[in-house]
């Protein structure tokens, strides 16, 4: 994925069709090592088309992909007398608590651009 970001930024840059090396110098310029295989694979299978028609093939595929909208379960209702009121709220705060200790996981153990 590191590969195709930086062949599409030398594409947005004008370069309309970068080489390995370019590759290479885009990812260097930020601290990451190429995988030479990945990036002649990426090369070849790109050489000589136009990464915005590639873009607008992709974007039609993914339109015909479904995407699971068939929209959320319907919300619980409120209480009819006030003797459940309490208990939903301490409900509500044991899931926020849940939520926030979730949430602390820095950085799971990798980095995104690893």
């Amino acid at each position: 994925m590191k590969h195709l970001a930086a062949y599409l930024l030398l594409g947005l840059g004008g370069n309309t069709s970068p080489s390995a090396d370019d590759v290479k110098g885009v990812l260097e310029s930020v601290g990451i090592d190429a995988d030479e295989e990945r990036l002649d694979k990426l090369i070849v299978e790109l050489k000589g088309k136009d990464l915005q028609e590639l873009i607008a093939e992709g974007a039609t595929k993914l339109a015909s992909v479904p995407s699971g909208g068939g929209g959320g379960g319907a919300a619980a209702a409120g209480p009819a007398a006030g003797g459940a009121a309490p208990e939903a709220a301490e409900e509500k705060k044991e899931e926020k608590k849940e939520e926030e200790k979730e949430e602390s996981d820095e950085d799971m153990g990798f980095g995104l651009f690893d």
